[in-house]
């Protein structure tokens, strides 16, 4: 199952109608948490808000997540080991009240099992592969050891 996801706090019609239109020709039946969106889905299962105690137990099940780019749901799929395709909500487009979610992409762009779409074009790209999930590895782990690299350089400079 492809689980599409656009959170609680604000709707994302653009992101849901854009899995929409394309669910027929997927392989894998489609779940869309919709929110506060105004947009029905005619061809995917949907529902307006995922209950707490039932969201871990979808996110196990779904093979790949498909969401905004907040960043609890980024750590969400690393968790649970899921491949994830962000849609960065724009400004522009009155979908948040700032650029943040593209600066946010900007840093997890090319990290194992991070995919980062910015049309309908690239969303549709990757529902059709067969995407690999997140690393295992702990990512405090190498930030950590960057860190002390960076400090020792530069108090060795000083």
């Amino acid at each position: 199952m492809i689980l599409v996801t656009v959170g609680t706090q604000l709707p994302f019609d653009r992101l849901v109608k854009a899995v929409d239109a394309f669910a027929k020709e997927l392989t894998k039946p489609v779940l869309a948490q919709i929110g506060k969106g105004t947009y029905t889905p005619e061809n995917m299962k949907w529902i307006k808000n995922i209950d707490p105690a039932d969201f871990d137990r979808i996110f196990r099940e779904a093979s790949v997540i498909v969401s905004h780019a907040g960043i609890g749901t980024v750590l969400t799929a690393k968790r649970f080991g899921k491949p994830i395709i962000l849609v960065p909500r724009k400004a522009a487009l009155g979908e948040h009240r700032n650029d943040h979610q593209l600066a946010t992409v900007s840093q997890l762009i090319d990290r194992p099992g991070i995919y980062v779409a910015h049309d309908d074009s690239e969303l549709k790209d990757y529902l059709l592969q067969d995407l690999s999930s997140p690393s295992r590895e702990d990512p405090s782990d190498v930030g950590r050891t960057s860190l002390v690299n960076y400090l020792k350089s530069y108090l060795a400079a000083g």
